[in-house]
């Protein structure tokens, strides 16, 4: 076992594990910790724990510090920064009248780099706005292309439930999302619909999609044939959430379908659920990139 508080940089970012050092740090508490990326100060997401040798990285780097008051400091006038670096950059890329997109930047905590966060349509030529951001801010400079949905995360917003993204709000890593998973949890495939502000399938689609696995096993599909105390018939409907079926019996076909629960029918033959290649060709571009 080993005493370990879990830190993460961003809202809605990874939590990694680093050793206390002896100190007990509260949650919500700011932190100065060494990094890949060098020094860094993030927020305490978990507060001094016991957890196995197996779940963490060996050797398990320690805190530096818990963060000071000039240890603050530093981290807003970075923002400062970053808002300055931020219009600067605009404007140089109006400049050289670069396709491309700037989303964030973001200064490392001891001030030695920037990094700008862009979207684009396609790969962009910018060695000329490198040299030139350069020699303004003259420290070390890096530009990263990241996609609709990094930059989702990054600005956050409300979904077309009203609430927050998911993706800002709680979600650490994007999971693939496809469209077979939508047609299984019985959603039109219009792309308005089934999409998210970013322009990509919706993130809740992959953590609902194991309880409608559940269902699926457990209850007939479309085009299914059942018997029930009505005399047998094929599904027309099914709500998967209610467990409700709607049944054209073979007896009365011309009749309004029945409805009947799940439970109370016997599946003879069960159906598949298909999607046609011109549906796939055409919900294409809201697949993950």
């Amino acid at each position: 076992m080993a005493e370990v508080i879990g830190v993460k940089f961003k809202e809605a970012g990874k939590i990694y594990y680093f050793d206390p050092a002896g100190h007990q740090i509260k949650k919500g508490q700011k932190v100065v910790v060494e990094t890949a990326r060098g020094i860094e100060c993030g927020d305490c997401a978990m507060e001094n724990k016991e957890v196995a040798d197996n779940v963490i990285v060996k050797p398990l780097k320690s805190i530096v510090r818990p963060a000071n008051a000039q240890d603050l400091r530093v981290l807003e006038n970075n923002k400062e920064k970053e808002a300055r670096a931020f219009r600067i950059c605009e404007e140089k890329i109006a400049q050289f009248k670069l396709d491309m997109h700037l989303v964030e930047v973001e200064y490392t905590f001891d001030g030695s780099k920037v990094l700008f966060f862009y979207t684009a349509p396609q790969r962009v030529d910018f060695r000329e706005l490198v040299k030139c951001l350069a020699g303004i801010f003259r420290i070390r400079i890096e530009l990263r292309q990241i996609g609709v949905r990094d930059q989702a995360k990054m600005l956050g917003g409300l979904g077309i439930c009203g609430r927050g993204f998911c993706c800002k709000e709680f979600l650490h890593d994007f999971q693939p999302v496809s469209i077979k998973m939508a047609k299984e949890q019985g959603l039109s495939l219009n792309p308005v619909k089934i999409s998210g502000t970013c322009g990509r399938l919706m993130c809740c689609l992959k953590f609902e999609q194991d309880a409608y696995e559940h269902l699926l096993r457990t209850t007939p599909k479309t085009g299914a044939i059942v018997d029930t105390k009505e005399g047998r018939g094929t599904v027309t409907e099914v709500n998967l959430l209610t467990g409700m079926l709607k049944i054209r019996l073979d007896k009365n076909p011309d009749a309004a379908p029945a409805v009947i629960h799940r439970k109370d029918v016997r599946l003879i033959k069960d159906s598949r659920i298909k999607i046609n290649r011109e549906e796939m060709e055409a919900l294409k571009e809201i697949e993950d990139e």
